[in-house]
């Protein structure tokens, strides 16, 4: 689920990316000026909404892929503690 969600942060970051270079035509002559004095700050804000889109994605990905595993897993342990359980062996584990 983590590389999932650094994926999809990793695709809209370019996106994001991609649009505000195209955007920014105009200031390329200015890029060396730019880069000596604000790089520090450009790269600050965006591993901030890197950081940001990656808690979004893993949010996302967490209540789309995990809904109702609470009742799942209780379901699955309430099968392995009775005696119609495929695997004997299994509910010894769990009772230790």
């Amino acid at each position: 689920m983590i590389a999932n969600a650094i994926l999809g942060a990793t695709v809209i970051m370019m996106a994001l990316g991609f649009l505000v270079l195209q955007e920014t035509k105009f200031l390329i002559p200015y890029k060396p000026l730019l880069a000596h004095q604000y790089a520090k700050y450009i790269w600050a804000y965006a591993g901030v909404l890197f950081t940001n889109l990656f808690a979004l994605m893993y949010l996302f990905a967490r209540k789309l892929f995990l809904k109702d595993t609470g009742r799942k897993l209780a379901h699955v342990e309430k099968q392995v503690r009775t005696s119609d359980s495929v695997s004997p062996d299994l509910s010894d584990r769990i009772e230790e």
